[in-house]
This record gives structure tokens, C-alpha cells and sequence, in this order.
């Protein structure tokens, strides 16, 4: 199955070039997370019968207008230094593997169509296009043989970063800096998550371009390292590392992500609002406690 979210709150499930409105479909009130959270939180997505689809509202994919899937999901995790290239290219001593995960905020979500703001105008920031899995129940201390079974489905994914001396999880953090779309493909209908081709481009140029078996935790190794880590929960989205290819992003550029079997995830950036680095909020304070 398909899922997309749009005009807001409403579920729809992609049939072809449609869209059903299952919006009636979901159990229990919609939260924050958003109606396809509260679906897979439900245990209600493992399809539907073909006479509950039946006089539900149908319009054309290219008519709606895509939301997040996610506008807050529980928590969002990254994976740094995924790929080898991608640690060969930043110079890194260090993978996944001796890094472990990070957090990103949930604040930090957008939907395709909306613009990634720039904080600062005068530091890099750059795009890093990534395959996003989505747990499907709660997962704990599970075995990697066991890992693909806690998951729901895979969606395109921005891990938009700061280059500068803050924290990971500081520079990744910031209010639009985790785009995620357009749809969420669920596990069955996309088949080994490991086999899959990605690449990003920025105003039409490829910038990446990988498939995610050369991931060096895949995605099973990935889900089983976290759950070790934390409790991971429904509608929980997992970053699995970008590849080499990250570059500088500035005001006016547009940024795609492809992924097979998936689709294309498109974003603009916008400088409207970037600020001198020095100028961020808690400098002087910090300053003056180093000061003397």
C-alpha cells in the first residue's frame, strides 16, 4: 500500500493516479502526528476489504496537495556516517558503527512543496537525501533476522545540517531541516529495502547518487542497533545515513530526492530569514561566562 497525507489531516491511499480519502477509516481521534501515525498506531493498516473502499472520495493524485506524512512524529533518529564514501569524503575516522545514532527534533519536519529555511547566512548548510523507514509497533532489544518485521514502510528524506561547532543533533535540528515525502510505501509492496537506488539533485544536478546496499548498518542492522539503544515506537522515523555527494545548498535553489519504488521528494530553500552566526541567540551570553 500507498499512504500519502494531504489538505491537512486527511489519509488517503494511492490507488494508480487516484487517491482515496480513508480519512473515515482511521480509528480513534487524529493527533498531533497526524492521521497516518494514529492509522499504524491503531493496528488498523493491514488493508482494507475492497467493499469498505467504496464510496469513498476519489480525485486525481496530481490535483491534491501533499503533506508531511509525519508533521510530528514521536521522534526522528539519524544515522551519521552511513556509507563509506560519505566517510571518505568528509574525511570522518569514524562510521556508525563508533558513533552510534542521533536525535533530531520533531519540530524539524516539513512536507514536499515547502521551503527549507536557511538560519544562517554566512555558515555552509548543506543536503544530505536519505532512504526514511517508518516503525510500525513498538520495538525493543530486537534481533536484526527479526528487525524488518517492527517496520512499516520507507518514505524520501532530507537530513538538512549545519556546518559548524555545534552539537549533531544542534546543527540537524533546526525548523525545516527534515523534509520527508512524498508517500510511505509500506515494506510489502516495496520489497528489500537494501536493493534500492537514491539520488538527489539540486536545480536539476545531481549531487547523489548510491543504492542502499553499500549502507554500512542496512536497514534490519539499523532498526536492531536503535532498538538496543531505546524503545522505538509507532510512527518513529529512522534516517539511514546519506552517501557521498553532500554539497552547499543557498536562497532560491530546489532540492530533490528520488527513491525507487518510492518517488520524488522536492523542497525549495529559502534565506528570508538567515542570520549572521554571530548573531544567534545566547553568543554574549556564553561569552561572558567564558570571560575572566
Amino acid at each position: 500500500m500507498r499512504f500519502v497525507v494531504f489538505a491537512g489531516n486527511c489519509l488517503g491511499l494511492v490507488q494508480g493516479d487516484d487517491v482515496v480519502d480513508v480519512t473515515a477509516l482511521v480509528p480513534g481521534p487524529i493527533g498531533p502526528a497526524g492521521p497516518l501515525h494514529q492509522l499504524i498506531e491503531s493496528g488498523a493498516a493491514t488493508g482494507w476489504r475492497p467493499e469498505q473502499l467504496e464510496g469513498l472520495p476519489r480525485q486525481a493524485f496530481v490535483e491534491i496537495t501533499v503533506a508531511a506524512p509525519f508533521p510530528r512524529p514521536p521522534k526522528i533518529i539519524g544515522a551519521p556516517v552511513n556509507y563509506l564514501d560519505h566517510k571518505a569524503e568528509m574525511s570522518e575516522t569514524h562510521s556508525i558503527a563508533d558513533l552510534g545514532v542521533f536525535l533530531k527534533a520533531s519540530s524539524s519536519v516539513i512536507g514536499p512543496g515547502e521551503q527549507v529555511r536557511l538560519p544562517y547566512g554566512d555558515k555552509r548548510i548543506d543536503q544530505e537525501g536519505e532512504l526514511a523507514l517508518v516503525i510500525g509497533r513498538t520495538a525493543k532489544d530486537v534481533p536484526a533476522e527479526r528487525a524488518l518485521e517492527h517496520v512499516f514502510g520507507y518514505t524520501c528524506g532530507l537530513d538538512m545540517t549545519v556546518r559548524s561547532s555545534e552539537d549533531r543533533s544542534t546543527r540537524k535540528s533546526f525548523d525545516t531541516f527534515t523534509p520527508l515525502g512524498p508517500v510511505v510505501v509500506t515494506g510489502d509492496e516495496l520489497g528489500d529495502p537494501g536493493s534500492l537506488q537514491l539520488e538527489t539533485r539540486v536545480n536539476g544536478t545531481v549531487r547523489q547518487r548510491t543504492s542502499t546496499a553499500d549502507l554500512i548498518f542496512g536497514v534490519a542492522e539499523l532498526v536492531a542497533y536503535s532498538s538496543s539503544v531505546m524503545t522505538l515506537w509507532p510512527g518513529d522515523v529512522i534516517l539511514t545515513g546519506t552517501p557521498a555527494g553532500v554539497g552547499q545548498v543557498h536562497d532560491g535553489d530546489s532540492v530533490e530526492v528520488e527513491i525507487s519504488g518510492i518517488g520524488t521528494l522536492a523542497v525549495g530553500v529559502t534565506g528570508a530569514s538567515a542570520r549572521p552566526y554571530g548573531q544567534r541567540p545566547g553568543l554574549a551570553v556564553r561569552s561572558a561566562s567564558t570571560s575572566g
